[in-house]
């Protein structure tokens, strides 16, 4: 793992946009990510319907479950300079 990309316990649910949002620091700088439902389905081979009670619970338990492939992930993505228009990392 880089040292100088750092994965602070720290996430949210948006409702708005249907993302697990979560910070990452990279060489004391914030970068905000988000990761998709569709995309935490798609690691968790699961079925999620966004309309469903309890979405964003359940959302924040598959990002704990699945961690350390979402950082990786994202890891790679930060390194190979994948932002998008706003300086995001997004998982979709």
């Amino acid at each position: 793992m880089n040292q100088s990309i750092l994965f602070p316990d720290l996430q949210d649910w948006d409702s708005q946009t249907q993302r697990v949002v979560f910070p990452v620091q990279v060489q004391g700088a914030n970068i905000e990510c988000c990761i998709s439902l569709s995309k935490l389905a798609s690691l968790s081979s699961t079925t999620i319907n966004p309309g469903e009670q309890g979405i964003g619970i359940k959302a924040l338990a598959l990002f704990d479950e699945y961690r350390f492939d979402i950082e990786e992930e994202v890891e790679a993505l930060i390194e190979q300079e994948k932002f998008d228009e706003q300086g995001r990392v997004v998982l979709l």
